[in-house]
């Protein structure tokens, strides 16, 4: 059977080239919203984090209608560490629109959602986006993308795949690279021309390959996949496998079917071979997992997902203001929060470790995980981490360490600074190009140096630079890298900042904290240019003379604090220092909270 009336397509790209953007002018233009309905930008950003960062951090299911034609569509995330969300979501579409960016070109996200295209034969068209930027270079662009697909050993068809260039936020797009274009119907045109109707055996008994979960409180989970074969019904009775665990065979029922209809799920008696529905009632479902007919249990193979590439340890607070901020703050409430979590992300790993309080978490980068401990901590969680780690691997007794691709583009004149981070990091440099005034320069770099170096470089392009990374491959372990000229500054005693005892700790260093602050002994509390810890006692206050005046701290001056992010602190944060996260502030502190242990601990390691 062949469905002319249905397409499932994926928007994959790298992050800020667009796709959401574009996503919502198709919904528009094809009818998904009444003339006169107000839309939010982005619409498909639902999450208050997507909202405030700008990226999308799921991969989200939409549908339109063209032509009597129903197009499924997923929007994906185009940050690297959400890679995972990518993968399991091109399983459920038979095409992908390639974007790309008409200035910036392939970038390292792009290689990699590209690759993973490919593997799985899936044909493309590709969207040359922003066209109406003034830098844009779009013949460049073209003839970059052809040589990215010849280096990711493209099919003879998937290299003659058809052109569109598009501005995603005028909704327009056209066939040719000079014309602006009025709207987009030669993208939907391209859509239903280039992917054709997918053959389906619709008299076959039901397979439904789970590729999401979603959860309501009211019907507990949702899982969310196309129909492989056969047809779903509300009600059908069904089986629960799982290809790579031959264990996983559950009996359940489909209790609701729904279809996605715009932004909206929509409740239907029955669904086809092709459709994208999603179904409640099977409690157990997990990503990966195929529902089948009672009758035809067949387990569908599942993409393999890429491994996790850092880990930090997650524990409870043992602070000494633990407990005073937070909602979930134990054990059992951390381990169920940690685990709940591996249901819906598939690139994540939770293990135990010796401690009954503490967690082995790993994920595809700091932002996989920084994005998690923010939700967590918005969900009224208090806990602590440790700093980022990356996942070594033995091949053949030798020692690998996963590399990362890194692609700057910087102002010509900064690119020496770059260079000597670069050299520091055991960075090497493979390939640079110019772009008018700008350079382009690519490096395999091992993960653990990029750790920490994004203010770094920042500051040594002076604000001008745009840097991205992706996973590159594990190879052979580098060596040691420079250690950091930065040391803490450690608070002395436990009470509040006051502003005689910050006057006198500014001039040691850069203070995270004001006047009136809680502190406690072995909070971190600022940094020092100096490669050593320094004790700072910022609760100290003035001794009381004959002739002091109420007014005598007024003259005293301080130096606005440093606040730091979740992300910059997570960078910032050494071996032997913990990050305490709770719903309300975010503080570094040392491992060790008393200055005589820590400096004894100090001293035993260097006799080691």
């Amino acid at each position: 059977m062949r469905r002319d009336d249905l397409r499932n397509i994926a928007i994959i790209a790298h992050v800020d080239h667009g796709k959401t953007t574009l996503v919502d002018q198709m919904l528009k233009q094809g009818g998904t919203f009444r003339a006169n309905q107000v839309v939010e930008e982005r619409v498909m950003d639902s999450g208050a984090l997507e909202r405030e960062r700008g990226i999308t951090i799921l991969a989200k299911n939409t549908s339109m209608h063209y032509k009597d034609v129903k197009i499924n569509i997923v929007d994906t995330p185009g940050h690297a560490d959400f890679s995972g969300e990518v993968e399991r979501s091109l399983k459920m579409v038979s095409g992908v629109l390639l974007l790309v960016d008409a200035a910036e070109g392939p970038m390292p996200q792009t290689r990699f959602v590209t690759q993973k295209a490919l593997e799985l034969g899936l044909k493309l068209i590709i969207v040359v986006n922003k066209i109406d930027r003034p830098d844009a270079r779009i013949k460049e662009v073209e003839d970059e993308v052809l040589e990215l697909l010849m280096d990711l050993n493209a099919s003879d068809e998937q290299l003659d795949s058809p052109f569109v260039y598009c501005s995603g936020r005028e909704g327009t797009a056209s066939l040719n690279a000079g014309e602006a274009g009025s709207d987009l119907t030669p993208l939907f045109d391209t859509i239903l021309s280039h992917f054709p109707p997918i053959d389906l055996d619709e008299k076959g008994g039901l397979q439904i390959l789970v590729s999401s979960i979603d959860y309501n409180e009211y019907v507990g989970r949702i899982g969310i996949g196309r129909i492989e074969r056969g047809a779903a019904k509300q009600g059908q009775e069904v089986i629960v496998c799982n290809f790579n665990k031959k264990d996983v065979n559950v009996r359940g029922k489909l209790v609701n079917l729904y279809e996605i209809e715009g932004l909206e799920r929509v409740a239907c008696e029955t669904a086809s071979a092709g459709d994208i529905v999603c179904f409640s009632g099977l409690e157990k479902i997990n990503i990966g997992d195929t529902v089948c007919a009672v009758d035809c249990v067949e387990p569908a193979p599942f993409v393999k997902i890429s491994e996790p590439t850092v880990e930090m340890i997650f524990s409870v607070n043992d602070s000494p203001f633990a407990g005073k901020e937070g909602k979930f703050v134990t054990t059992r409430h951390l381990r169920e929060r940690l685990y709940r979590e591996l249901l819906r992300d598939v690139s994540l790993r939770v293990e135990d470790t010796d401690s009954a309080d503490a967690f082995r978490v790993s994920g595809r980068g700091e932002m996989h995980l920084s994005i998690l401990i923010e939700t967590m901590r918005r969900e009224g969680y208090e806990f602590q981490v440790s700093s980022p780690k990356v996942l070594f691997k033995e091949v053949d007794g030798e020692k690998y360490e996963p590399v990362d691709r890194l692609i700057a583009d910087v102002p010509e004149t900064v690119t020496g600074p770059v260079f000597q981070s670069m050299g520091e990091r055991k960075g090497e440099l493979v390939h640079m190009s110019a772009m008018g005034s700008r350079m382009r320069l690519e490096f395999l770099v091992p993960a653990r140096g990029l750790f920490g170096y994004k203010s770094e470089f920042l500051t040594d392009t002076k604000g001008e630079g745009v840097m991205s990374s992706v996973f590159f491959e594990y190879q052979p372990y580098k060596g040691e890298l420079a250690k950091s000229r930065i040391g803490s500054l450690v608070a002395f005693e436990t009470g509040e900042a006051v502003t005689y005892g910050l006057f006198n700790a500014q001039g040691r260093g850069t203070l995270f904290i004001g006047a009136g602050t809680p502190v406690y002994e072995g909070m971190v509390i600022g940094f020092s240019p100096k490669d050593e810890d320094l004790n700072v006692n910022v609760c100290k206050t003035k001794h009381l003379t004959n002739t002091r005046s109420s007014a005598s701290d007024d003259a005293l001056r301080l130096i606005p604090p440093k606040k730091m992010s979740l992300e910059e602190a997570l960078e910032f944060i050494k071996d032997d220092e913990l990050l305490e996260v709770t719903p309300k502030t975010v503080r570094v502190r040392k491992r060790i909270l008393d200055s005589e242990l820590r400096a004894k601990a100090r001293a035993k390691l260097k006799l080691q």
